[in-house]
């Protein structure tokens, strides 16, 4: 199979609390779902019709086997998914409460496998020639994976479309500080960088969208996106900046909306698309997500995208 898109990084099993607008220690029952931002985009892609795989690790306990089996169901590779042997695979919790903005607890100690990425983990023929390689800000937060990351986009040596998930989540961060550095040596070696006001903000130091946009141009970003929630999305260019109004959508889950929108986003950027049909495909995505309570499970198939548009 000749992959179209290559994500690297977070994967876990997602424990999604079936009753609503009530604290983690009252829910009664929880749902589960594949999870894990990269895990989630190559699942959207796939469902969009992508050839797709996920570069990352689980652990050797069951939860190993169903990660591997549910990205079989989901249409997407599993070649790229190694076992650190003496790591658990992780588990996430959260509480919709509010579903907005759902609380996580993250079991990923000592470290997840995911982070544990050595070069050796990595199919570089793919990393090289993929139309798509997908990289996340939470997978330099430590090493091994961060000297993994970095060689990775070092091999790439830019080439269209390496794409960085701003991705950050303050408790996988020691400071701000270390964030921005560790993300902004990133900003130099892809082309596309996507992510919302708070971490823009840590990635080149302002959380105005325009001015963020700005400055990762000037960083040699080829297509800068720009989430700004309830006031759209800006796509900037070279050429110029847009903004795209948001999809009104009653929420049921926020979670794994901004991934659904990372799959469209693959699929606009392999289908040759200009920016603003890209944001608006992928926002479309991302709301009919947000009605939904499950992340990988809940990716919608190209005809619920284009009947929401």
């Amino acid at each position: 199979m000749s992959l179209e898109v290559l994500t690297v990084g977070r994967v876990g099993v997602d424990l999604y609390p079936e009753q609503s607008g009530v604290p983690l220690g009252e829910v009664r029952t929880f749902a589960r779902s594949l999870g894990g931002t990269a895990t989630n985009v190559a699942v959207a892609a796939a469902r969009l019709g992508r050839r797709s795989a996920v570069l990352t690790k689980v652990g050797p306990d069951p939860f190993g086997g169903y990660v591997r089996n549910a990205l079989r169901g989901f249409g997407v590779a599993p070649d790229f998914v190694g076992t650190a042997e003496d790591l658990l695979t992780p588990v996430v919790f959260c509480a919709l409460d509010p579903p907005a903005d759902p609380p996580l607890l993250f079991y990923r100690l000592p470290v997840a496998p995911d982070l544990t990425l050595t070069e050796a983990d990595v199919p570089w023929d793919v990393v090289a020639e993929v139309p798509v390689l997908w990289v996340t800000g939470t997978g330099v937060s430590t090493e091994p994976a961060r000297a993994t990351q970095r060689a990775m986009l070092a091999r790439r040596d830019r080439r269209r479309h390496t794409v960085l998930d701003l991705d950050y989540r303050p408790m996988f961060w020691s400071s701000v500080d270390s964030a921005r550095a560790e993300i902004g040596w990133m900003l130099d070696h892809v082309t596309v960088a996507v992510g919302n006001r708070a971490e823009v903000e840590v990635a080149v130091g302002t959380a105005d969208p325009d001015e963020a946009a700005n400055r990762l141009l000037a960083r040699g970003i080829e297509l800068a996106v720009v989430k700004k929630g309830a006031d759209g999305v800006l796509v900037a260019t070279a050429e110029g900046a847009w903004t795209v109004p948001p999809q009104p959508v009653e929420v049921v889950c926020g979670l794994g909306a901004g991934d659904a929108f990372g799959g469209a986003l693959v699929h606009g950027l392999l289908s040759g698309w200009d920016p603003v049909r890209v944001a608006r495909y992928a926002n479309a995505a991302g709301a009919l997500v947000a009605g939904r309570l499950a992340c990988a499970d809940a990716m919608p198939e190209p005809a619920e995208i284009e009947e929401l548009l």
